[in-house]
């Protein structure tokens, strides 16, 4: 049986909202990799798959958060719940950045992100760069303990992170001719370095803010105590 974090706003895991959300969530990410199985695009052969794009690595970091959430609301195991919550410290801000970049280049000019003008319908491109990120801000702030990672800890994961998908990307060019998003074939390489150190920095501030709703929603000084341990209290 897993002890609930005084902080933590509703009763998880639990078979009740939690098991709601965690079955709903899994079902739209289940739903979104459906889609891609039948989606005819060039990546289908592609070196690297649909997994070329961070859409679809974060993706894959939320379905198996909330599949370990699921786990957890069913057998109220805390092995279960220690790892839902240790995969969504990574998968929560990844989810909002992907967001945030995402619908901010589709406003200045969608063709930076689609090749050969590959189109989503307006429902499934919401499924896929926007629910996940509601999904798992729902989840930290109403069904998890609070964050404690140190500030320096989400810099050199957010680095990481990034130095890590940019090695990926470039690994799929070297197989394919072509990167997955358009707006990396415009820029030089010390653009695209740049685009991923700004992407490690949002990212780095998208941990912050959402420590900081977190604090808001559950209480600030709360929060704020627990913040200076060293490592996520999951109980």
């Amino acid at each position: 049986m897993v002890q609930q974090h005084p902080l933590q706003k509703l009763r998880s895991p639990s078979r009740t909202f939690s098991l709601l959300l965690h079955a709903l969530g899994v079902a739209s990410f289940s739903y979104n990799f459906h889609f891609l199985t039948v989606w005819e695009t060039p990546f289908d052969l592609a070196y690297g798959w649909h997994f070329q794009f961070l859409t679809i690595l974060g993706l894959s970091a939320a379905l198996l958060s909330f599949s370990f959430g699921i786990l957890a609301d069913l057998t109220l195991a805390p092995v279960f719940f220690k790892a839902k919550n240790i995969i969504s410290i990574v998968a929560t801000p990844l989810e909002v950045v992907i967001s945030i970049l995402y619908w901010g280049l589709h406003l200045i000019n969608p063709e930076l992100l689609f090749v050969d003008n590959m189109r989503l319908p307006v429902l499934t491109d919401m499924g896929f760069h926007l629910a996940p990120s509601v999904f798992l801000t729902l989840d930290l702030v109403l069904l998890s303990p609070p964050w404690t990672i140190p500030a320096y800890g989400i810099m050199a994961m957010s680095t990481g992170l990034a130095l890590s998908y940019w090695y990926w990307i470039e690994l799929c060019f070297s197989h394919n001719g072509w990167y997955p998003y358009p707006i990396f074939g415009l820029l030089n390489t010390m653009q695209r370095a740049l685009l991923f150190t700004f992407a490690a920095f949002l990212s780095t501030v998208s941990s912050m803010m959402l420590k900081w709703v977190y604090g808001k929603v559950n209480g600030y000084e709360g929060a704020r105590v627990e913040a200076h341990k060293p490592l996520k209290k999951v109980q």
